[in-house]
């Protein structure tokens, strides 16, 4: 798979992929709103976990690189998780490496997943934000999310209880 915007190729993680997928998992940046740094042998399960073959119907995660057209340079990831039967729905998530963030290169890439998702007749898109990652809340705001709730005490971060906010977009008639 490849979607191709006007700075970014978003391509299916491969094993030559794994530096990259480390780098993330371990960049305090990134993780500072997701979780711990998680120790090796986890990154290492979860980037197996994500290397198998993905349709719409599977049950495991979509992940794609985000690479720089020019110069190739892998910056993050991005996918998404399906609910296909019988919802039709697709929590997607994304986490690019510190340097690379407050470029709009989050918002591109995360317009391009929507944009395939909503093709392939997904119903609803939705994403998880810890409280107070205005950054993060803003990219999915400028993709056509909408703030449908905050769920209390939902996650701990460090040791703390931490607020999710619930964030959510339908098909338009238009991408049906």
């Amino acid at each position: 798979m490849q979607l191709l915007t006007p700075r970014l190729t978003l391509t299916t993680l491969q094993p030559e992929d794994w530096l990259l997928f480390k780098a993330v998992h371990q960049d305090p940046m990134t993780m500072a709103w997701v979780s711990e740094i998680p120790d090796e042998n986890d990154i290492r399960q979860r980037f197996m976990d994500r290397l198998a073959p993905w349709r719409v119907t599977s049950y495991h995660m979509l992940c794609l690189v985000i690479r720089l057209r020019e110069g190739h340079h892998g910056i993050g990831l991005i996918g998404c998780s399906a609910e296909w039967q019988p919802w039709r729905q697709a929590e997607v998530g994304y986490m690019l490496l510190g340097e690379h963030c407050g470029q709009g290169y989050g918002g591109e890439a995360l317009g391009a997943l929507c944009e395939f998702l909503l093709s392939v007749e997904f119903h609803k898109l939705k994403a998880t934000v810890i409280e107070g990652n205005h950054a993060s809340r803003r990219i999915l705001e400028k993709n056509g999310f909408s703030l449908e709730g905050c769920l209390r005490d939902n996650y701990q971060l460090r040791g703390e209880w931490v607020n999710d906010w619930v964030l959510g977009r339908l098909a338009t008639a238009a991408e049906k």
